[in-house]
């Protein structure tokens, strides 16, 4: 289960909308065994790209660095998809650099953006629950 903090939803859901027209992305800093994000990470997408992303090193390695100075770890990876659903691309499938992590997707295809998040594993997409709290 993925635990999102409202303002970190919030987040994601302006970055998705901030990054058009191409895929915007970022990293999730929070709790391992709890799932729980304490802190959403916007970076540039280093593909500038409608349909694919890629998270620019230096923004991944601020992120880590700055997740470790909270005491915390990067758990995931959010991108959004500008024309198609929530759901897990070949392409995202075959980037997925940790079987631990929370993929985020958020969608921007329909009226009201769509957010999922998976765990992929081995190429083999899980679907899980995501909780939006209110702190």
């Amino acid at each position: 289960m993925l635990r999102l903090p409202h303002r970190a939803y919030a987040q994601m859901i302006a970055a998705a909308y901030d990054g058009l027209p191409d895929e915007a992305c970022g990293l999730l800093g929070g709790d391992p065994v709890t799932g729980r994000v304490e802190v959403f990470y916007r970076c540039r997408n280093a593909a500038a790209s409608a349909r694919v992303y890629t998270v620019d090193p230096r923004d991944h390695l601020h992120a880590d660095r700055d997740a470790e100075d909270r005491g915390l770890e990067l758990i995931g990876v959010m991108h959004s998809h500008t024309h198609t659903d929530a759901y897990p691309s070949p392409t995202d499938v075959a980037q997925a650099p940790d079987p631990a992590w929370h993929y985020v997707i958020v969608s921007l295809r329909d009226e009201a953006p769509v957010l999922r998040s998976y765990r992929i594993v081995d190429g083999t997409i899980a679907e899980e629950p995501v909780t939006i709290e209110d702190r």
